[in-house]
């Protein structure tokens, strides 16, 4: 048992037998009895030592039974959920029946009492015309003012729509300051202007009633609030107006909440007072209570009223959203905001009912701050989205010396505007569950976990935004350096492919680094991490052997500088232009157009048809009868043309180079001869010197080869051949197409008719015409 809770309670106990045995003795000594007093009698008791220690005892014991029922007591004291809700229902209900009874029963008092003694009908009729007045008075100077100062607020309007020089975000908050400025101003002097009315020319001179300065404190705070709605609607200025709504809903909504703030501002903050103070307390708590439930019925009937068209406004504006998140949270909201209404002003009357002392005042700051928060963060957001949200353009002189610069950023851009916005939408709530109670966020942020999460996010986001930058450099320095225009010139294939692989490779080592550092940040232990990655690369190094050999082979291949992106060569069985090279395999790309993807353990063998120079080997047959010396002389004849033409000449490096005749073919002689040109153009060179080469043997008239047929028509026994019945049909033709075409039609009947006639025989043929 804690003696620190034992000690009070037997002290408590003793004081109780004090009061006990003193209350007999005090009314014996009044009755004149000779009893001795009660606090001779207690001395007694503790001279005693067994009576002592029988007080002692029970004194104990009750102490134990009073420890055992405490646990009782205190789980008694802490009910459940639904009990404290059915507790808060109950004396809601119960009070509010209270306020009803207590309102029937001082009119009821009243006029039971006669009223012409407790009620000055003229004094309240002399008051009540005084305070109108005043009211008239204030809101006529107000309607005048905010006159006057119209063409003010279009002027701002105007700038905020058409202005230059700044953001619209920027131009739109700076004019929307200035027109609250304004409208303060213009609440101010009405405020003032009513003041010196109901002092000096209304009621007794020099005096402000207290009625008057209930109004005038009320009308301040009042249109105060009214001109921060305004600042979110502006129904007449466009210009002005903070939330993205058309002009309609703004005056719908603006005029809607305005009576709301009306009703419950002046309700509370007039009428009642007025009613505690000339009818009965309890009659002006009743009115109250009868106030916040007209409200919040009138509020309950125009969000059911307005539910659809507001869910299809929002969604409207959700299909317009660029962003996924944002879309669907648009929609989420557009479903349900009717709910989260309904929750603010049930919430709003229950606080009222329950506390009824400060309950306006806690919900006015509360309501301010939510809506300060989203409007701030919908500001910040828009602001985001006008001045990095949209696409980046670089000048023409960057991207003309880092083409690729502008298309990263614009990647980059979308993805850090997504967390920042996540960011507002965090720091939004946060601020509105602080506003409303649930949620402190001073007291966490002055905890050790608040300020170590937001340290560790901070230096998480400081960590991301310089690892970005740092790769930004080194991007841009190497595409400097691969870049025709800046780089020095044309860049060689091989520093364009070690300068990619150089990228690739810092690439992965710069996430790498960045994960690792961030881990870290956040508190995790990149130790273990470490060692597992050293373990598990040394059982893929096992278990991946072919992987490992693809790397090693690749290595070596850019070491030894076998191949380079735009090569022609023939690797693993593939002939085709380099397109892509890793560090474990090569992308070829053949001449049909396919893409082959060959790793380097397939490769035994690299021929690459663009080192130093290629050679155009090409061979010739003419026929037998043709002289040789001449054929190699129009050769020759062919090459000084190619050496001539302006697309060709420059790419050669050498001069003919005639091999001789390298066979005698079964039907040709075989002439061959190499030309050496520049690498990779070899097939371009042989293709404008056979078409060069084929003229010269035309004019020169050398026969170039070609397959003959030769037609046997057989022989008899005694070995002689039959004639061969070979006719022209060219000049048959030929007539055909002279004669008339009455004689042709008669012809063809006659042959129709006659089929046999004039037909040829089978050992009849056909000679092709001459080219």
């Amino acid at each position: 048992m804690n003696p620190k809770r034992v000690l009070p309670l037997m002290l408590g106990w003793l004081l109780l037998v004090l009061l006990a045995l003193a209350g007999p003795a005090q009314a014996q000594q009044e009755s004149g009895g000779g009893e001795p007093p009660a606090y001779s009698t207690l001395a007694d008791l503790l001279e005693n030592e067994q009576t002592r220690q029988e007080l002692i005892d029970q004194l104990r014991g009750m102490a134990g039974d009073v420890a055992e029922s405490a646990p009782a007591e205190e789980a008694a004291a802490e009910p459940s959920l639904p009990r404290q809700l059915a507790q808060v229902t109950s004396r809601v209900a119960g009070d509010v029946g209270a306020q009803f009874d207590a309102i029937a029963s001082a009119i009821g008092g009243m006029f039971a009492s006669d009223l012409e003694s407790t009620f000055d009908m003229a004094a309240f009729t002399s008051a009540a015309i005084n305070l109108g007045l005043v009211i008239l008075a204030t809101f006529v100077v107000f309607a005048v003012v905010r006159r006057l100062a119209r063409p003010l607020f279009t002027g701002i309007s105007q700038w905020s729509l058409n202005g230059s020089g700044l953001t619209p975000i920027l131009r739109l908050i700076i004019c929307v300051a200035l027109a609250a400025v304004v409208d303060v101003l213009i609440v101010a002097f009405a405020y003032l202007g009513g003041n010196l009315i109901a002092t000096f020319a209304i009621g007794e001179t020099g005096e402000l009633s207290t009625r008057a300065s209930l109004f005038l404190n009320a009308f301040l705070v009042i249109e105060l609030l009214k001109a921060g709605v305004r600042m979110l609607f502006a129904s007449r200025y466009e210009g002005l107006r903070l939330l993205p709504i058309g002009s309609d809903e703004a005056s719908y909504w603006n005029r809607w909440i305005a009576r709301l703030i009306g009703l419950v501002g002046y309700g509370l903050m007039v009428v009642v007072p007025l009613v505690n103070a000339y009818v009965s307390p309890a009659v002006g708590q009743g009115l109250g209570t009868l106030i916040m439930i007209g409200a919040f019925l009138y509020a309950v009937v125009v969000v059911l009223r307005n539910r659809k068209r507001l869910r299809d406004a929002i969604n409207a504006k959700a299909s317009q959203a660029t962003m996924a998140a944002s879309r669907v949270t648009l929609q989420l909201f557009a479903r349900t905001w009717h709910l989260f209404a309904l929750a603010y002003f049930v919430m709003v009357l229950v606080l009222t009912l329950t506390r009824p002392a400060d309950a306006l005042p806690y919900v006015l700051f509360a309501t301010l701050k939510t809506i300060a928060a989203v409007v701030v963060g919908l500001l910040a957001s828009s602001f985001l989205t006008q001045t990095i949200g949209r696409r980046i353009r670089l000048s023409d002189d960057l991207r003309r010396k880092l083409p690729l610069l502008e298309p990263r950023l614009n990647s980059y851009v979308p993805n850090a505007l997504r967390v920042i916005r996540t960011v507002i939408v965090v720091l939004v709530v946060m601020v509105v569950l602080n506003a409303w109670g649930a949620f402190d966020l001073a007291a966490w942020y002055a905890s050790e976990a608040g300020r170590g999460l937001v340290g560790k996010l901070v230096s998480v986001a400081m960590i991301l935004a310089i690892a970005v930058m740092v790769w930004l450099a080194l991007a841009s320095l190497i595409e400097h350096k691969l870049n025709p225009e800046t780089g020095g010139g044309v860049p060689s294939a091989r520093a364009q492919t070690l300068l990619s692989l150089f990228r690739n490779a810092l690439a992965i080592a710069l996430i790498t680094m960045t994960a690792m550092i961030v881990l870290a940040e956040i508190g995790i232990n990149i130790g273990p991490l470490i060692a597992g990655a050293g373990v598990l690369g040394l059982a893929i190094g096992f278990g991946a052997q072919k992987l490992v050999q693809d790397i090693i082979t690749g290595i070596f291949i850019q070491v030894e500088n076998a191949m380079n992106t735009g090569d022609v060569v023939t690797v693993g069985g593939v002939t085709g232009t380099a397109e892509k090279l890793s560090i474990r395999s090569v992308g070829i790309r053949d001449l049909s157009g396919t893409y082959h993807v060959v790793p380097f353990s397939s490769v035994d063998t690299v021929s690459n048809y663009m080192r130093e120079f290629g050679n155009h080997v090409g061979e010739y047959g003419i026929a037998y009868r043709e002289n040789i010396d001449e054929a190699i002389e129009q050769l020759k004849v062919a090459f000084e043309d190619l050496k001539a033409s302006d697309e060709h000449g420059h790419k050669l490096l050498a001069p003919l180079d005639v091999a001789g005749v390298i066979a005698l073919a079964d039907s040709s002689v075989n002439i061959r001869v190499i030309i050496k040109t520049t690498p990779g153009d070899q097939w371009a060179v042989g293709r404008a010197y056979n078409r060069l080469v084929k003229l010269r043997f035309d004019e020169a008239g050398i026969e170039i080869p070609f397959p003959h047929t030769t037609l046997y028509f057989g022989e008899d026994k005694q070995g002689d051949s039959p004639a061969a019945n070979v006719r022209v049909l060219e000049s048959r033709s030929r007539a055909r197409q002279a004669e008339p075409a009455s004689a042709a039609a008669h012809r063809d009947a006659q042959e129709i008719s006659n089929p046999e006639h004039e037909k040829p025989s089978g050992d009849d043929v056909d000679e092709p015409d001459e080219p």
